[in-house]
């Protein structure tokens, strides 16, 4: 169209020429080809965890076909924006491309790499934008189906509470609101407490279930639930051992690792320190038993007759109604509702917007506000986490922080340390607040390096966070301190104050506990952190059958909850490793009782 609108001015510019000068001889102009060149050009963007590099092919000026060659991004997350986002720009032949909900950093990636790729072939912005932003194509659904089970959320509870209904030989719909599943186990550190474990027998942990009852109730101001983490303890061990036996979930046979708040180190982490093959294997389990998941549907409302929980309306991709009938019975697996600000603010007012999240942008609490209109019992809203080493950019947990678990110190702007690092979570998040900017600076050396491994295991998150200014890799402390604009005098006399303590030669003022070791080799390492809400400790009330409890003190007919979804279970903290456990234990807990 372009080139014939170049045609016909060009034409109108002659006969008006011919008009006004009669007799002379006008030269024919010559039509200029397109400036864009036929062939592969490959373009780099920027997705959430480091470059996305993209290859497209042009053929006659219109992009035929893209490809993605490499991208750091979180894998099943990820893949959903690379499939959508890549084939609406091949087939619309354009970058104004609407983003993935809940990838948007990926898709946006995405866009920059394949605009990068064009403009390497001669073309400008203009050439590939269309005038209105290209929608993505939605799914369509029956509008009346019918299961013995509906699970509304797909992420670690929901994976596994559907694995066992549908093994016990019920029909099972899975409803996931994003398109992708996973949920916050997805973009977890993979790991989860376990007393007894093979990890601990192989170093010799000497560890028990009552210990970790206890600690755990410590670790929420003793405000839970007595018979529900018993349950979570009794049960960690078998949940473990099904998910690595039986799901054939794969774990770090070298890494048992101690969090904040427990007395010993207990626990195991999946594969790559993330949360991805677990959710995997799960879902791989799940389709083979013949679980339906859905995604991209979101359920809005719980179904009652005479009392009982008998279905969920919900709605699909493409705005219809959708009525999912549960013969046997709801679970709620739907997650927290960290990343809901104004449900933040309504039960703790200091979390406003000036704190980012860890969490996946689908925990609004949804579960919560459809259960409430059934009467459900709601337990310690009040309590919502925040975790102390997270990015300052992006609000997202940092895992090359887990130094902090091997012996890394924090210290702040002044260079002073002020935090017992192995404290538990709110502890740890509130000291850093108080600090100049309200950010801290964690700190690590070869000793602790060589015990971690944190900058290859999380190599590309490392690679981020240089380019992003936030960690400096340096010779000296001296030259680590300036870089981060940290008092040099201050650090290096708290350093050498610090290697004196593991050394017993002399006390702290402020306690540290854990893994001791020195940070006296080079190259060091310096990091700024900022606390991001992480985990909310409050929502639906359970029993120990996984059955949500009304005002009345009593079950709700049909209607059960597993998950960060409920309340009771961590009190007022939750300590670090034990949401996977939660998940998974009292996930299979209410998809076994939800077919009785």
């Amino acid at each position: 169209m372009k080139r014939t609108l170049s045609v016909l001015l060009v034409l109108m510019l002659i006969m008006t020429l011919a008009g006004c000068s009669q007799g002379t001889t006008v030269e024919e102009p010559q039509i200029a080809e397109s400036a864009i060149q036929d062939g592969t050009f490959t373009g780099i963007g920027e997705g959430k965890n480091g470059d996305i590099e993209v290859e497209v092919t042009i053929a006659g000026g219109v992009i035929t076909q893209a490809k993605v060659l490499s991208s750091d991004d979180t894998e099943g997350i990820s893949d959903v924006a690379i499939e959508q986002v890549i084939a609406a720009v091949v087939a619309n032949n354009s970058t104004n491309v609407e983003a993935v909900s809940g990838a948007s950093l990926t898709s946006f990636g995405l866009l920059e790499a394949v605009r990068d790729a064009v403009s390497k072939a001669g073309a400008t912005e203009a050439d590939f934008t269309t005038d209105m932003v290209i929608a993505l194509a939605k799914r369509t659904e029956e509008a009346d189906q019918s299961f013995d089970v509906v699970i509304i959320g797909a992420g670690g509870a929901g994976l596994a509470a559907a694995v066992e209904a549908s093994e016990a030989g019920a029909s099972v719909v899975v409803l996931e609101k994003m398109p992708f599943i996973g949920g916050n186990t997805m973009v977890s550190g993979g790991g989860l407490n376990v007393p007894g474990s093979w990890a601990q027998e192989a170093v010799g942990v000497d560890d028990s279930i009552e210990l970790y009852f206890e600690d755990t109730m410590k670790g929420g101001d003793n405000l839970a639930n007595p018979s529900l983490v018993h349950i979570l303890a009794d049960n960690a061990l078998n949940a473990a051992l099904w998910l690595k036996e039986d799901l054939g979930v794969g774990f770090m046979e070298d890494r048992l690792q101690q969090f904040g708040g427990h007395s010993v180190a207990r626990a195991i982490i999946a594969t790559g320190n993330h949360g991805t093959d677990l959710i995997e294997k799960l879902a791989a389990r799940a389709e083979e038993t013949g679980v339906v998941i859905k995604m991209e549907i979101k359920a809005n409302e719980l179904m009652i007759e005479d009392g009982r929980v008998v279905g969920v309306v919900a709605e699909a991709a493409n705005g219809d109604a959708v009525v999912f009938h549960a013969e046997k019975g709801v679970i709620m697996a739907t997650g927290g509702f960290g990343s809901n600000m104004e449900m933040r603010m309504q039960y703790n007012p200091e979390l406003d917007d000036r704190y980012m999240t860890t969490d996946q942008p689908g925990t609004t609490g949804d579960g919560i506000i459809m259960a409430e209109v059934v009467n459900a019992e709601l337990i310690g809203m009040e309590y919502i986490q925040t975790y102390p080493t997270c990015n300052p950019v992006t609000g997202i947990i940092s895992y090359v922080a887990n130094t902090r678990f091997d012996g890394g110190i924090l210290v702040n702007m002044e260079g002073e340390r002020f935090v017992n690092e192995m404290d538990r979570r709110d502890v740890v998040s509130r000291g850093i607040l108080e600090q100049t900017s309200a950010s801290a600076f964690l700190l690590w050396g070869q000793e602790i390096e060589t015990k971690g491994h944190m900058t290859e295991v999380h190599d590309l998150e490392f690679a981020t966070l240089k380019d992003q200014g936030l960690l400096v890799e340096a010779a000296t402390l001296e030259e680590a301190a300036q870089v981060l604009g940290v008092n040099v005098e201050a650090l290096t006399a708290s350093v050498a104050e610090y290697n004196q303590f593991v050394a017993g030669e002399v006390e702290l003022d402020v306690v540290k506990k854990g893994a001791l070791r020195t940070i006296a080799e080079g190259p060091f390492y310096l990091q700024r952190v900022v606390p991001s809400v992480h985990h909310t400790m409050g929502g639906l009330m359970i029993n120990e059958e996984a059955q949500v409890i009304n005002q009345d003190g009593e079950a709700v007919e049909g209607l059960y909850a597993a998950g960060e979804v409920t309340g009771g279970i961590h009190g007022s903290n939750r300590l670090g490793g034990n949401a996977v456990t939660d998940v998974i234990v009292f996930g299979r807990i209410a998809g076994r009782n939800v077919v009785k």
